[in-house]
C-alpha cells in the first residue's frame, strides 16, 4: 500500500485531518499486542486506544478512506455518540456509495439513528436501502429482522 495508496494525495489529506497514523513492525513488540499477524493490518482505534475496527490486506485509495470512515464512524458509535457516528456515516454514503464500506455504513447508520431516537423506522429503511443497493451484501442478510418492523 505504501507504492500504491499512501502517496494519493486524497488519502493523506484525509489521514491528516481525521486520524493520527501509527506504523508498527511485524516484529515490533506493539504488534502482539494488538495481535499483528498479517501486514498490512490497518486498525482504528478511539483516543483510549481502544480498537473499533480492522482491515487486513491490501485496499485501494478509492476503498481506504471509506473503510476508515466506518472505523471512525464504529468508533464514536461504540461510545455512545450517535451524531458524530450518524454525520461520519451519511459523509461516507454521500461520497462513497460504490464502495465496499458502503453496505456497512447503511447498516450502521441505521443502528445509531435507532439509538438516537429509539424510532425503530430506521432500522426497516436501512434493510430497505441496504436490499434495493447492496442485495448480495452480508450486511443486508444481517439486517434482514427489520424488514418485519
Amino acid at each position: 500500500m505504501g507504492a500504491v495508496t499512501y502517496p494519493k494525495a486524497e488519502v493523506v489529506e484525509f489521514v491528516e485531518q481525521n486520524l493520527v497514523p501509527l506504523q508498527v513492525l511485524s516484529d515490533a513488540p506493539l504488534a502482539k499486542d494488538f495481535n499483528l499477524q498479517w501486514t498490512p493490518t490497518l486498525i482504528v482505534l478511539d483516543t483510549d486506544g481502544k480498537e473499533h475496527h480492522r482491515a487486513i490486506g491490501f485496499l485501494p485509495p478509492e476503498e481506504l478512506i471509506p473503510m476508515l470512515m466506518v472505523g471512525i464512524g464504529k468508533c464514536y458509535f461504540d461510545n455512545q455518540q450517535f451524531d458524530k457516528a450518524i454525520s461520519t456515516l451519511e459523509k461516507l454514503l454521500a461520497q462513497y456509495p460504490k464502495s465496499d464500506a458502503a453496505p456497512e455504513a447503511v447498516y450502521l447508520l441505521g443502528v445509531a439513528r435507532y439509538k438516537s431516537t429509539h424510532d425503530p423506522k430506521p432500522l426497516k429503511q436501512a434493510y430497505e436501502q441496504l436490499a434495493s443497493q447492496y442485495a448480495a451484501s452480508e450486511w443486508t442478510k444481517r439486517a434482514s429482522p427489520y424488514r418485519l418492523l
